[in-house]
């Protein structure tokens, strides 16, 4: 879904599905705000515009239709067609981000072919069974592993050396 509304107005739209009890998820980054003239770390929305809800059509149509600043996000070339993401898909992307401490957020366009050249496999702890490609970044010693919604978003979450396993 498209949360439309201006990035610092009182009620955001995962804030009201979450007094709705409606199950929704956004990705959140931390960033230094200015409130009252000091600067504040604060947990935002990656991209102000996303949002995931988990529910039944009829009953997002009447939030959506008593929401003016809330749409459906729609697939690019299909007319009136909201983009449905595969609840398991949903479930692992979501699983995978929750478990790091500090996921770095790509939209599509910036995950290019040299960060998808070498597949893994994640043996143990809690991201047990995960496959995906690794991503190495010059100069730094951890190593994350991408975990990508397809046309959505991407994630990078941080592994321990010790639990990858590369794939021929």
């Amino acid at each position: 879904m498209r949360d439309l509304k201006r990035r610092h107005a009182k009620l955001p739209a995962y804030k009201m599905f979450e007094n709705l009890k409606v199950q929704c998820f956004t990705p959140m980054v931390h960033r230094l705000v200015v409130v009252g003239g000091k600067r504040v770390d604060q947990e935002v929305p990656f991209m102000q515009d996303l949002l995931f809800v988990k529910d039944t059509r009829e009953h997002l149509d009447a939030i959506v239709e008593s929401t003016p600043k809330l749409q459906y996000r729609y697939k690019l070339g299909v007319q009136h067609t909201p983009i449905i993401v595969p609840v398991a898909d949903m479930e692992r992307f979501i699983k995978a981000v929750e478990a790091s401490d500090n996921p770095k957020f790509y939209s599509p366009d910036e995950v290019t072919p040299e960060m998808r050249n070498r597949k893994i496999r994640i043996i143990g702890g809690q991201l047990d069974g995960y496959t995906g490609t690794l991503v190495t970044t010059r100069g730094s010693k951890t190593k994350r592993l991408l975990v990508e919604l397809p046309t959505l978003l991407a994630a990078s979450i941080e592994v321990e050396a010790e639990y990858i396993q590369l794939i021929p």
